[in-house]
């Protein structure tokens, strides 16, 4: 039975408390379709130069945006990467949307496939290991950690979701997840690809509790910031047998919420420096607009031009304006022709 150490500290209270409020001032704002889909794309950039970069990748991120935007014609093995962590981000988005996945062991299978597919042999993608590994360390060029044996492997992820399953609705979600990342990366169930996986499946695991990490926010961008940091809190140094009965949790969750609020709070950042651009920025008079739609439920061209002293062809262009950002909708033709919040 898995029981993870943790403690519940100030910091990882208070931490947990800041997220559910910036989260909630997000949920709170209405923001433009395309603004959006364009954060949505930076965001899986960012994961994807990241994450990557974090397991070793050389390629800077300006590459990486030209490797996304067009798919090169040759394919190196860190191109590769790229292109599979990408990949797996979007059919991963797809399908919590669709709500078609359910996180199990199978599904850490078809993660680790997506990222490791034609970078490693077949029989070592979507299967877990049956052989021994050891953890280096690049720069010390020794071994730093010895992981469980691969007979022990299925069991230990088995008590692991086990656990997760016992306690959706026991424990804050934020502690959930950070157990699980931590507990996946002690446990290295494959032969290759285990922190892409652990970091994507992470992904799915905080947007089926709730918190949507997919489409605007890399955590991953984080953890690259500071690499040895981040290998110091999630892994472990030594034989696991050694170390099992001594793991706490409880400054790797401290470290995990700090990560998700910097990354908030930088796409917030982001979030306010875009929408004040002149592409999305809106006006008083787009406002008040919008304030009449929220009160009323609807606004016709004549309210419009009650609110504000604008013309004829001003009124449609700020209507125009609204339906391109993704904020209203147009119904109707001719005289019956009105407005509502999309």
């Amino acid at each position: 039975m898995f029981k993870p150490r943790y403690i519940i500290t100030n910091k990882l209270l208070a931490n947990i408390k800041r997220i559910a409020e910036v989260t909630a001032g997000f949920n709170n704002r209405s923001f433009s379709k395309v603004m959006l889909h364009k954060m949505e794309r930076r965001a899986r950039e960012v994961s994807a130069y990241s994450s990557t970069s974090i397991e070793g990748n050389p390629l800077p991120l300006t590459e990486v945006k030209k490797i996304l935007k067009n798919r090169p014609e040759h394919i190196r093995d860190s191109e590769k990467e790229v292109l599979n962590y990408n990949k797996a981000l979007v059919e991963l988005d797809k399908l919590i949307k669709a709500d078609k996945i359910i996180l199990n062991i199978n599904w850490l299978k078809k993660i680790q496939a997506m990222t490791t597919e034609g970078l490693i042999e077949k029989y070592k993608m979507g299967h877990i290991r049956k052989e021994p590994v050891f953890v280096n360390n690049p720069r010390m060029r020794k071994t730093i950690y010895w992981p469980p044996d691969q007979q022990e492997v299925a069991p230990l992820l088995k008590d692991l979701f086990e656990f997760l399953d016992k306690n959706t609705k026991k424990i804050d979600p934020l502690i959930l997840a950070g157990i699980f990342h931590k507990q996946f990366v002690i446990i290295h169930p494959f032969m290759d690809g285990n922190g892409r996986t652990a970091r994507l499946a992470t992904k799915v695991l905080l947007a089926k509790m709730g918190l949507d990490t997919f489409n605007l926010f890399s955590f991953e961008n984080y953890y690259n910031q500071n690499v040895a940091r981040y290998f110091h809190k999630v892994g472990l140094i030594g034989n696991y047998y050694d170390l099992k009965d001594k793991i706490d949790f409880t400054s790797w969750l401290e470290y995990f919420t700090d990560g998700i609020i910097d990354e908030l709070l930088r796409v917030k950042k982001e979030l306010e420096k875009e929408a004040a651009g002149p592409e999305f920025a809106l006006k008083d008079y787009h406002k008040k607009l919008l304030e009449f739609i929220k009160e009323k439920g609807f606004i016709v061209d004549k309210d419009y031009a009650q609110l504000t002293n604008r013309s004829k062809p001003s009124r449609n262009l700020d209507f125009r304006k609204l339906i391109s950002l993704g904020l209203i909708i147009k119904v109707g033709k001719g005289k019956a022709t009105y407005y509502k919040l999309k």
